[in-house]
This record gives structure tokens, C-alpha cells and sequence, in this order.
């Protein structure tokens, strides 16, 4: 027998344990090819029965070798819990179980820092939950009637001038336009987050997209999708879909020259342009894409050969706001003909208000947008240390960054878009309301989209593999194998009905508190039951 010693890693050190019944389980193999972590495997095991084999009882004991199912106990090859051996088994006969008393967190560091995907652990409790809608419209104000009134929900992406400073003049009667304003697309205050190519898989953007452009062409829902970094397949590009869509260029500048080469070819304008200069997870520690994702249209996109794909932390030769405005925003403002809006991208932190009121005293009127991420959104392949203890709740941020501007008159202006954790819970619609009531225009998603799509990740620690190239659902992975286990038409239609579901819901919350249109700012509308939310947001306090 094999010397066992104490350091061996057992499986009662890993995260999850293997629940495994040899006496229903027909060996067919499906859980083994299901199993994307190589997490089990086939194996002989000695067994001693009791048995007759004659007409009357004659217990003989025998030893038998049979084939049975096996945890590895290892590090690498540790089981994530994402059940997909217990979906694909005929007989119920394994499951994955939490193990509450493991050490893996300890062992995983032999190799480094742990790298996580997805979600994160420690930041799970939310200031939204907190808050409520308290100011209801009864008698002396009357509420509006959800199904029947006629409700206008669009919020602005790019910059909207101050009333006198539009270059109007009346002539002969007739109102003129001495020049051009700053372009402005009025959309819906929902937008499908940045999510970089190589980090999703090639029919989960597909997905998402297709989303896209049923909602609007069927259903006249103005949702605009980002692209993320690394740029966008030239087919789209070249397409009347493009319309649709937000351009991404963030730090790494990956795919940024196949745009520049089929701007000549482009039908139409896309519907903004946005600078990322960091993210709610991880801010400050730049994006990070495994080779292991970067497959060969991946490679194709971005331009990079087959490599682990780092981007800076901060756009190289920027180091002030001022040189922002001047060199990236200009500079993009140009490349399309000052057609089209171009937004930027901060991660929340101490700094966010900051920045915000460098760019609302911008001299060229050019910024089209704020979009603030908080650090309890995100995917990626990042380290834990940076997910769970680096970031700041995005709610404090939003809300600091609108009350300065009201300060100076300049509410509005800038549109402020927020995201980083709407819809963790599960309800996007009731988080978008509230962060609209506390200053913002309007909300970004990610996370919620890819659960739409089939995600089996959670708050946790289930799954959260996206790390690792190994997505049991197809979603965050470039393996062919795995990719075509993602029904692309189905998770479309998944996110067109729960962002249908979010418009009547919108409607349900705007209602009762008597507005037809956006309530941002509204935060008399909103209460809450903890004195700390109440003091730092400035919404009033219930008990």
C-alpha cells in the first residue's frame, strides 16, 4: 500500500465532496464526460459480500473488484459544484455536496494567488436591500395607472447642454441653429454591460446580441449592447446592427485596429463610443484574458497571437484628466465626425467624484457620459485577493457624484449611468428604480445576462470557474466541445422576457410615486430602515 502522509491534500480538504451511490449507478460513463474540472473517474474498487449460491442458504464470503466512480483528490482537478454530473446521470446515483469544513483556501496558494471567475464572496450585502420605495401618491396627489398610462422611459447617452447654452437664435420668426450641438442618443436605461470577446464564448455573444436587436426591432425597446474590450467581429461592424451597439476601447487597445479598418465600410454610426479606464472588480489591476480562451478568432479579433492576454491597468500616456479629454475623447469625437457620443468608464472609489467634476467643467462639452462600476459586479479571470478586497460599493458613489453636481447647477449634463451588482438578487428592475431615484440616468448589467444564459454560479462560491477556460454550460469558455452546449436561441429569448418583464415592472415602481417620466434624483421617493443608509444617502429614515 501506498505511504500515506498528513500534507496529502484528501477530499475532505476540497470545497466540495462527491456524493456518489455505486448501487444505482449503471456506469455509463455520463458524468465523466459531463465533468469539465476532470473533478472524477473510473476506477476498480475491492468489495466483500455475502452471498448464496445455492437452492438453500450457504453464506460464502467473497471479494469482488467492480467498477465504481471516484473523487480526485486534488488541488487542480478540485470539483466546483456545478451539478452538471448530477444533470446528465440516469439513475440520481452522484451530486455534488458543500464540504463546510475544508481547507482548500489554504492549499490553493502553493501556485500563487487564487484566481476566481465571476463572483464575489464578501461583498454580498447590499445598501439596495436596505432601501424602499416610501413616498406613495394617494389622495391629495393620485398615482398613475401602471397598465394603461402612457410612460416615457428613455434616458440620454451623451452630453446635454445647458438651456442657454444651445447656439439658438430666432430669425424672421424662425428658430435656427447656429451650430452643432454635441450628439445625443436618447435610449433605454438599460445597458448590457462591456463583457471583452475571448472572455464569453462566440454563441453567448451571439446570444446577447440577438437579444439586442429583437428588443429593438420587435419590441421597439431602445437597449444598447457594449462590446467590451478586444473589439467586435467585422461582420457586425459592417452591419446595419451596428446601431446597436457601443464601442468599447479600454486600456489594453486589443481590436481596435479591424475597427479602424471598417470604418470606411460601416453603413451606420454605432450608438456611442466608451472609454474604460477601470472596473468595479479589481479596479487598478488592469484585465486579465487566460490563453486558454484565446482561440483562434479570438486571436483573429484582437490581433494578438495565442497568449495569456494582460491589459494595462491605466491607458498608457495618460496620467491626468485633463489629458483624458484632450487626446481620447477629442481624438474619438473625430474619428466618427462628432456624430457620435463618446462616455467614460470609472470603477467606484474615493476618486470617482473627482473625476466627475474635472469632466463637468470639460471647456469642449464633449464627455457624453459617466458610468460608475461598483466592486460587487464583474467577470473575469481575476485574483480573489483583488474581487473581495479591492472596489467600492457603487450606491455611496452614485449618489455623491449627483449631489455634486447639483451643487454646481450641472445635474444632468453629464449623463451618470451605474452598475456593479443590479440584479443580484435577482430583481434588476427594483435595483435600476432605486439607483435612478439616488442620481442615476439609467444602468448597466452583466452578470444577470450571463445567468440568464444558463450560469450555475451563485454568491456562494458554486461554480465560479470562468477563470478557467472549463464552463460547464458553455458560456465562458472557447473549448468547441463545451460552447456547443449553450443553446444560443433560448438564452436570447431568456433575456428578452426578463427585460420585457423589466420594463412592466419599471412601469409598477414609476406608478404609484406619480411620475410618467425618469425619477432621477427623486430621492424623497425612496426610505430606508438603517440610520447609517439614510445619513450618508440622504433619503429619510422609517421605522
Amino acid at each position: 500500500m501506498e505511504t500515506v502522509r498528513t500534507q496529502d491534500v484528501g477530499k475532505n480538504d476540497l470545497k466540495w465532496k462527491i456524493e456518489y451511490h455505486a448501487e444505482r449507478c449503471t456506469m455509463c460513463g455520463s458524468c465523466i464526460s459531463a465533468c469539465t474540472m476532470n473533478a472524477i473517474e473510473a476506477t476498480m474498487a475491492r468489495r466483500s459480500v455475502t452471498v448464496s449460491n445455492v437452492c438453500q442458504p450457504e453464506p460464502v464470503k467473497e471479494h469482488k473488484a467492480v467498477p465504481v466512480i471516484k473523487q480526485k483528490a486534488s488541488i487542480a482537478n478540485a470539483c466546483v459544484g456545478c451539478g452538471m454530473c448530477e444533470k446528465v446521470c440516469p439513475n440520481n446515483a452522484i451530486r455534488p455536496v458543500r464540504n463546510p469544513d475544508h481547507r482548500v483556501n489554504l492549499l490553493a496558494r502553493d501556485h500563487g494567488p487564487i484566481k476566481r471567475g465571476g463572483r464575489t464572496n464578501l461583498n454580498a450585502q447590499r445598501t439596495l436591500d436596505s432601501v424602499i420605495v416610501g413616498r406613495i401618491s394617494q389622495m391629495t396627489d393620485p398615482a398613475l395607472d401602471s397598465e394603461r398610462h402612457t410612460f416615457d422611459i428613455l434616458a440620454p447617452f451623451g452630453r446635454v447642454l445647458n438651456p442657454k447654452e444651445l447656439p439658438l437664435s430666432l430669425t424672421g420668426g424662425e428658430l435656427k441653429m447656429n451650430k452643432k450641438t454635441p450628439p445625443v442618443n436618447w435610449i433605454y436605461p438599460l445597458i448590457f454591460s462591456d463583457m471583452s470577446i475571448g472572455a464569453l464564448s462566440t454563441r453567448a455573444w451571439e446570444a446577447v446580441s440577438l437579444a439586442t436587436a429583437y428588443l429593438n426591432e420587435k419590441h421597439h425597446l431602445p437597449i444598447r449592447m457594449c462590446s467590451g474590450e478586444g473589439g467586435m467581429p467585422v461582420k457586425l461592424l459592417e452591419s446595419e446592427r451596428l446601431k446597436y451597439m457601443i464601442l468599447q476601447i479600454a486600456s489594453g487597445h486589443f481590436g481596435w485596429n479591424r475597427i479602424i479598418q471598417a470604418m470606411p465600410r460601416m453603413k451606420v454610426d454605432p450608438a456611442g463610443i466608451l472609454i474604460k479606464i477601470g472596473q468595479g472588480a479589481k479596479p487598478g489591476d488592469g484585465g486579465l484574458l487566460p490563453a486558454a480562451k484565446v482561440a483562434e478568432h479570438v486571436q483573429a479579433i484582437r490581433g494578438v497571437p495565442k497568449a495569456t492576454l494582460s491589459s494595462p491597468p491605466n491607458h498608457q500616456g495618460l496620467y491626468s484628466i485633463e489629458e483624458s479629454v484632450q487626446k481620447m475623447h477629442l481624438s474619438l469625437n473625430a474619428a466618427f465626425g462628432f456624430r457620435v457620443p463618446v462616455a467614460i468608464k470609472c470603477a467606484a472609489s474615493a476618486t470617482s467624484v473627482s473625476v466627475y467634476n474635472n469632466l463637468l467643467r470639460d471647456p469642449y462639452k464633449i464627455c457624453g457620459g459617466f458610468f460608475l462600476d461598483g466592486i460587487q459586479g464583474g467577470t473575469g479571470a481575476a485574483n480573489e485577493v483583488s474581487l473581495d478586497h479591492t472596489g467600492h460599493p457603487v450606491v455611496s458613489k452614485l449618489r455623491e457624484c449627483y449631489l455634486a453636481a447639483v451643487k454646481q447647477g450641472l445635474q444632468g449634463q453629464i449623463p451618470l449611468w451605474a452598475g456593479g451588482g443590479i440584479g443580484m438578487t435577482g430583481n434588476a428592475a427594483a435595483d435600476a428604480f432605486k439607483m435612478i431615484c439616488l442620481g442615476a440616468n439609467g444602468v448597466f448589467v452583466g452578470k444577470i445576462l450571463i445567468q440568464l444564459l444558463g450560469c450555475v454560479g451563485n454568491e456562494q462560491g458554486r461554480c465560479n470557474a470562468c477563470s478557467t477556460g472549463k464552463c460547464p454550460t458553455g458560456i465562458c469558455t472557447q473549448d468547441p466541445r463545451l460552447v456547443k452546449r449553450l443553446d444560443i436561441d433560448k438564452g436570447a429569448q431568456n433575456i428578452v422576457d426578463y427585460v420585457l418583464a423589466l420594463d412592466s415592472e419599471m412601469r409598477k415602481l414609476m406608478a404609484p410615486i406619480g411620475n410618467s417620466s425618469l425619477p432621477v434624483g427623486r430621492s424623497d421617493a425612496l426610505v430606508t430602515t438603517d440610520k447609517a443608509v439614510a445619513d450618508k444617502l440622504g433619503i429619510q429614515y422609517v421605522c
